[in-house]
């Protein structure tokens, strides 16, 4: 067991894990008892004195006495034990939730809960009422989890943390973007994990359907079954990329040159807008070095708030200039404005200018994440004669 100089009591009772758990954790144990093929599955804090369920799948959550606890030997132990049937394991044979008392458990699996700085504050837990095998992949599996579960606590703490600092000062908002691109970088880990969890239920699905294929007399649903599962499973798929995709943006970037005027064409065909509608014109644009992708994320959003912006009848103008290697690309409108002293912290997380309009405040954050990610610069300014007008200038692509 790793040693450390944390009082786990005063930890656990600090961040209030028992009576306000982490949101995302019962999501996480539901997936624990899907990867595990088990019917039961439960996150446990253990302090000195108690075992407390405080995310449960299967049963209803309770509370029992450390010494009743069968996770007790994985938190002292610090690793983690897999045991096939624990009516024949000398350890559990004589536990309540083994012999009858409090429960039946047969099959038992979990892994401790490990704080970077070592401490264990409880485990997670799957387990059934019949005995069975965990192969090694599942076992592995359950290992990340736990991992993944101690990274959702600590950066929920931080986000905590970072939120109440932010009420009590403006100084503190830089740590708080920060933060964010700590929670993108987990959800790209998550979606990585879940991504090729999901492989292996793909290439199940099709080694069953092989099989069923060679059966001299296939079950009558079968086909129909396998069929959905896959349709399902390729939903699925197609949801991780969106999200891992979303969670990467503004961080790697595939740099070739980009010609802006077809990325101008596909947002108005993404916002339904007709190549002769007054609503959008653009003049002639140039080719840049950056991100496809990322950049007609930046586009469809500045032009999405121009029209939101724009009045009644929005009239947004694209445009660009070239200034030696660089372009400054202009997205314009003729619409409410925008106060000088707003000009700048609109690109902070969370921050809008006019908040009677609907938005979220993350837009501009994330257009500024990708243009700094591609070596260049974003600011928005009253526009001459009316409006507003939002810039971003990129280096010009290679002749």
């Amino acid at each position: 067991m790793t040693s450390s100089v944390v009082d786990v009591d005063a930890w656990i009772a600090e961040h209030d894990v028992i009576d306000s758990p982490p949101a995302p954790w019962q999501s996480i144990v539901e997936l624990a008892a899907f990867m595990a093929d088990v019917p039961m599955a439960t996150i446990n804090i253990l302090t000195s004195d108690a075992q407390h369920q405080v995310a449960v799948v299967g049963f209803d959550a309770g509370i029992c006495r450390r010494e009743d606890s069968m996770c007790r030997l994985t938190a002292e132990r610090g690793e983690a034990i897999v045991v096939e049937d624990a009516s024949l394991d000398d350890r559990y044979r004589d536990n309540p939730f083994v012999n009858g008392v409090i429960g039946d458990v047969r099959f038992y699996a979990s892994t401790p809960l490990v704080l970077p700085e070592g401490a264990i504050i409880g485990t997670l837990c799957v387990f059934d009422l019949e005995p069975r095998v965990l192969d090694t992949q599942r076992t592995e599996f359950l290992l990340t989890l736990a991992d993944r579960i101690v990274d959702v606590l600590d950066l929920a703490q931080r986000t905590s943390q970072l939120a109440a600092a932010l009420a009590r000062t403006e100084a503190l908002r830089d740590e708080l973007r920060r933060s964010n691109e700590h929670l993108a970088a987990f959800a790209g880990q998550v979606t990585h994990d879940l991504s090729s969890m999901l492989s292996t239920v793909s290439m199940s699905l099709d080694l069953l359907d092989e099989q069923i294929e060679a059966l001299p007399e296939p079950p009558e649903d079968a086909r129909f079954w396998i069929d959905t599962a896959q349709r399902g499973s390729d939903r699925m798929s197609a949801m991780i990329r969106d999200i891992l995709s979303f969670a990467s943006l503004g961080g790697a970037t595939r740099l070739r040159p980009v010609p802006l005027g077809g990325v101008v064409k596909a947002v108005a065909l993404d916002l339904g807008i007709a190549p002769d509608d007054p609503r959008l014109a653009a003049g002639d644009l140039p080719v840049v070095q950056g991100d496809a992708g990322q950049l007609r994320a930046v586009v469809q959003n500045l032009v999405t708030n121009a029209l939101k912006f724009g009045g009644d009848e929005p009239r947004v103008e694209i445009s660009a200039v070239q200034d030696g290697d660089a372009w400054e690309v202009r997205v314009g409108d003729r619409g409410i404005g925008i106060d000088p002293a707003d000009a700048v912290r609109v690109f902070e997380p969370l921050v809008r200018a006019h908040p009677e309009m609907p938005g979220t405040g993350i837009g501009l954050a994330t257009c500024r994440r990708v243009i700094e990610s591609h070596g260049g610069t974003i600011g928005l300014r009253p526009r001459e004669g009316g409006g507003a007008e939002a810039w971003f200038r990129l280096p010009a692509a290679a002749s």
